[in-house]
């Protein structure tokens, strides 16, 4: 076997590790004469502890020194990539690169902390011998900490991974901890080059006011960015860092502030990185500062964009649900916090505020009935806005109204606690979608009559000899000889009972819950559970929610493409990393035939816009005016007694829903009054969102698909 030789290290590493080596004999000499003097410390570990340092190599460093992983703030936007919805983060803290920050930052951080910092290999003897020197005299005490030992420290006391008694060790003023420190520094100079440590050092570095990191504390005092820091500014930062919750001008003393300001400009004066002259200057500057503290969490979003707070619950609530960040909804949530992303939400600030305009248009702010709002793209599922008539607030309600106008409560998309609201007919699309799966056409007839018998129990006013029997709402408008295209314009009960019956319940539910209808509700779930017995299923008695319902839509509009709903454009990690996570999640989950003849049934609730000629009535032909030129399709819905009032539209680009309830009191129904206003807050927002995009018109069905054989 041939050997291969060890290649011989280039000379300015051999220079450099002759130095480090030089500097340990030194420095543990040094040391053991200081400490034999003092009686400070044993000999041996001095001299033991140092001249070991050798064996300290990078490989050998622990795993969070040698690539530390400090907590990092997550940045929020809208989907201009640059509209900030808020941040989260346990440290307010953003890594950036050394090129990001001002020339005098970096030198002011040099002159504050360690002057001799771009002379030294880690540890810097003659601070040592100084610091010794001083100290044992009695006079002022002083440190000796280089700014490679403090980089050391905070990355160890960052550590997650240590215990509690370990993190104290970490910051105990021990000479254990000390010379572990100067043997890591020592290691570390020989890896990383000062520029590198240097830049580390101000990602990590604590600088008071709950500012971590020279980004963020370039924002939090001065609203700016690091690379926009002038001298005054730069010296200030760095003056605080010795002591960053004492000697801060925003929580703590101004003057000592001030004081080691003025030391900071000296220190960069002496070092020649200034002139006397333009120290003195910025010593006379007048100290503005912006006290800009990011917001954290949803309900900090701001006052502005309030309603905004409800699409970041959602966004929240999909974040800890996805597998990629952790393995628990608690681990995703700490990664969320701590782990620097960047993300680009799906929501569009104007059609958000269209949306919220038409909302409020139904009910203010003040009414305790609420209009739930949720747009959708086809083809995507991002979600584009979510409004609704409540503050996004913690704040205290007045005592006669519990749960409005403030509430952190997610209604128009569900999940914690929201199971959502009854849809009424919107539910028959999933009827019809099953039965054209079937093979059943569209021209399927039936002479629907006023109230009809079906295969399925039911007592009391729904019932007659023991059976279920639903009516129509309006026999005179409704019964007589129907087809899927005039029974869903219709919204024919007896009809769809009847299809529901052929093609069986439990493929109707199947058909749902493919297209993303979620049961939150406990008694939804059980009746679900034994499908083919829940046969008032398709006249909408579920609980769902303006997201979903939207969404299953949005599935019809793009072919039978259903895509889970999904609240971001774009998502990049602390390193620019593009994640999955971002990326549409999509299936094919009807038959794009199929998709197209319920689209072209659909639009007769709407306009008479079959491609057929079937449709002869619908129950919101004026949502075509609203968006007149466009192709579009929808269906009304209204829940037993009017409790609930619902519209769902859609064209090829867009889905919207929107659900009239009161949310908090199923009794209080809203009353078919309502209706025709909610058709139109829907429309209006779809109108909106459609400004300016070209006209895409539906795929036409097969003839087969339509007319049948």
């Amino acid at each position: 076997m041939r050997l291969r030789r060890r290649p011989r290290p280039r000379p300015q590493h051999r220079k450099r590790r002759v130095a480090t080596r030089l500097l340990r004999l030194l420095l543990c000499g040094v040391l053991a004469g200081l400490v034999v003097a003092a009686g400070l410390l044993p000999v041996a570990i001095v001299t033991g502890g140092l001249a070991k340092a050798g064996s300290d190599t990078w490989e050998n460093l622990p795993v969070d020194l040698a690539t530390p992983l400090p907590a990092q703030t997550s940045y929020v936007y809208a989907s201009d990539g640059k509209t900030l919805i808020t941040t989260f983060y346990d440290e307010n803290r953003r890594d950036v690169t050394l090129d990001q920050v001002a020339p005098v930052m970096r030198q002011a951080v040099v002159a504050a902390e360690d002057t001799r910092f771009y002379q030294h290999h880690g540890v810097d003897v003659k601070g040592v011998a100084r610091a010794f020197v001083s100290n044992s005299r009695g006079g002022a005490q002083q440190g000796a900490s280089t700014l490679t030992m403090q980089y050391v420290r905070n990355v160890l006391k960052n550590n997650p991974g240590l215990t509690p008694q370990q993190h104290l060790d970490a910051l105990a003023d021990t000479p254990a901890r000390k010379l572990r420190e100067m043997k890591l520094a020592l290691a570390l100079e020989q890896r990383l080059n000062k520029n590198e440590i240097l830049q580390r050092y101000l990602n990590i570095a604590y600088f008071g006011a709950g500012a971590y990191g020279i980004y963020a504390a370039a924002q939090t005092y001065f609203g700016k960015d690091p690379a926009d820091l002038s001298l005054a500014e730069a010296a200030m930062l760095a003056g605080v860092l010795q002591s960053p919750d004492i000697d801060n001008p925003m929580s703590g003393d101004r003057d000592k502030a001030l004081q080691r300001r003025a030391y900071t400009l000296d220190s960069m004066a002496k070092m020649h990185a200034v002139t006397p002259v333009v120290a003195a200057a910025a010593k006379a500057t007048e100290v503005r500062l912006t006290e800009h503290r990011p917001p954290n969490d949803c309900t900090a979003v701001d006052t502005a964009h309030n309603d905004w707070g409800f699409f970041c619950d959602y966004f929240r609530l999909w974040w800890n649900s996805q597998a990629e960040f952790g393995n628990t909804p608690t681990e995703r949530d700490e990664a969320l916090r701590t782990g620097g992303y960047s993300i680009v939400t799906s929501i569009d600030p104007g059609i958000q505020a269209a949306a919220l305009s038409q909302s409020l248009g139904v009910y203010g702010y003040g009414n305790a009935r609420s209009l739930p709002l949720a747009v959708v793209q086809p083809g995507t599922g991002r979600v584009l806005a979510m409004a609704v008539n409540r503050h996004y607030s913690l704040e205290a309600n007045p005592p006669q109204h519990p749960n409005y106008p403030n509430t952190v409560n997610q209604l128009v998309a569900g999940g914690s606690g929201v199971a959502g609201y009854q849809a009424g007919s919107t539910f028959k699309m999933f009827t019809m979608l099953a039965a054209l799966e079937s093979g059943r056409p569209l021209n399927t007839h039936f002479n629907a009559p006023a109230r009809i018998p079906t295969i399925w129990p039911g007592d009391g006013s729904s019932g007659c000899g023991g059976r279920w029997c639903p009516a129509n709402d309006t026999p005179s408008w409704m019964d007589g000889d129907r087809t899927m295209w005039n029974g869903f314009g219709r919204s024919v009960n007896t009809y769809f009972v009847w299809l529901e019956e052929q093609v069986g319940a439990d493929r109707a539910i199947e058909m749902a819950q493919r297209l993303g209808i979620v049961f939150r509700d406990d008694h939804d779930a059980g009746l679900a559970a034994n499908a083919a017995a829940w046969g008032s299923f398709t006249l909408g008695v579920a609980s769902t929610t303006p997201l979903d319902l939207a969404n299953a839509y949005a599935a019809v509009a793009a072919g039978g493409v259903y895509c889970q709903p999904l609240p971001v454009l774009s998502i990049k990690d602390a390193d620019g990393k593009t994640l999955d996570a971002g990326t549409p999640k999509c299936r094919q989950a009807v038959d794009p035939d199929v998709a197209a003849a319920a689209t072209d049934a659909a639009r007769c609730p709407v306009s008479k816009g079959s491609v057929y000629g079937k449709c002869d009535g619908g129950t919101a032909e004026g949502v075509s005016g609203i968006l007149a030129g466009r192709p579009v399709a929808g269906k009304t819905g209204s829940s037993e007694y009017n409790a609930t009032e619902t519209f769902v539209g859609f064209t090829p680009q867009i889905a919207a829903a929107g659900i009239a309830v009161n949310p908090d009191n199923p009794n209080d129904y809203v009353g078919g009054g309502v209706s025709s206003s909610v058709d139109t807050a829907v429309a209006q927002t779809m109108a909106f969102a459609l400004r300016g995009v070209p006209v895409q018109n539906f795929a036409v069905p097969s003839r087969a698909r339509a007319m049948g054989a």
